[in-house]
């Protein structure tokens, strides 16, 4: 890899990218208010089952499809992959923080990138043809960017888990060396969640955590929130 897709990568991963992640939760915040996540060993916990359960079989699948479309210039299978995404996302909160997010992503792209395949993918998007999700967008991005493919899902994994240690330290006051260690401990399912992506199709994406997509659903009904999900 070229020392620009190495620096793209990095530029990717940092928490500074402007695509309002940091106002999502990722139901971190429902789980809070239920009792369900009150320590660092129980948002380690939830932390896990997301990456294994829904981040590593849906989002990295998507990924992947993405960016090998984007190497070979196919708007088509870019767009199957945003679809079949969103799709498998059964909470509607989700699908609008990956939406949001992947069009900031998209237009943060487009301004620093000249390539016409983002420009044709965004009037997908805008045309409604397509949802522009964040992890689809990212593996075109990382794509186009000649960033690998498995490093684009390992980014992918800590962009998440940093987001929702963001979110975390306001909704437990975590401190900063606790969610270092989190992060640090969370090494092993992110690679496995990236492992567990390979080889698989579209057609094979089959998130699966209940209890998210419940409490999900109650957080969108909440009377008061902090975040969007």
């Amino acid at each position: 890899m070229s020392d620009d897709a190495e620096l793209e990568a990095f530029r990717l991963a940092d928490s500074f990218l402007p695509v309002g992640t940091y106002t999502v939760s990722y139901g971190l915040e429902q789980f809070v208010q239920d009792g369900r996540v009150e320590d660092a060993e129980d948002l380690g916990d939830l932390l896990e089952t997301y990456l294994r359960r829904q981040v590593g079989p849906s989002e990295l699948v998507a990924l992947r499809a993405a960016h090998a479309a984007a190497r070979e210039g196919d708007l088509e299978a870019i767009c199957a992959a945003d679809r079949r995404l969103d799709a498998a996302m059964l909470a509607a909160e989700f699908r609008e923080s990956a939406r949001q997010s992947g069009d900031r992503l998209l237009s943060l792209q487009r301004e620093l990138r000249d390539e016409p395949l983002l420009d044709e993918y965004a009037e997908r998007v805008d045309a409604g043809e397509a949802p522009g999700s964040y992890a689809v967008a990212l593996g075109t991005a990382t794509g186009l960017a000649g960033v690998g493919e498995r490093r684009a899902c390992l980014l992918c994994c800590h962009g998440f888990v940093t987001g929702l240690l963001g979110a975390a330290q306001r909704l437990l006051s975590l401190g900063h060396t606790d969610a270092q260690r989190i992060l640090d401990d969370c090494k092993p399912a992110m690679a496995a969640a990236v492992d567990d992506s390979v080889g698989r199709s579209l057609d094979d994406m089959t998130p699966f955590a209940p209890l998210v997509d419940v409490l999900s659903a109650e957080h969108e009904r909440a009377d008061r929130r902090l975040f969007l999900s």
